[in-house]
């Protein structure tokens, strides 16, 4: 069965009183992450179940985080620029 871009959600589920979240994924790229974090730490990162089209798994819910958005000055951007010129012509 084949899902449209806007069908492969993924949805992480968790309350304030368990301390595990559950994160369900149809999105083939989130499913390789995830299957890779379960065979290198399978005491953390757990498959809780499976489908056809997609998989649900279990992590510790400190593992789930939100970020500020990167400010950088118009300083920083050049430099960053000139960095990644500089590291591609060493190439």
């Amino acid at each position: 069965m084949q899902l449209s871009a806007y069908e492969k959600e993924t949805i992480i589920l968790f309350n304030a009183e368990e301390k595990t979240a559950e994160i369900y994924t149809a999105d083939s790229t989130q499913i390789r992450k995830l299957d890779s974090l379960c065979a290198e730490f399978p005491d953390t990162y757990k498959l809780k179940k499976q489908d056809e089209i997609s998989k649900t798994y279990t992590v510790p819910k400190d593992y789930i985080t939100f970020r500020k958005p990167r400010v950088i000055s118009e300083r920083q951007r050049e430099r960053l620029i000139e960095n990644l010129k500089k590291a591609r012509s060493e190439r």
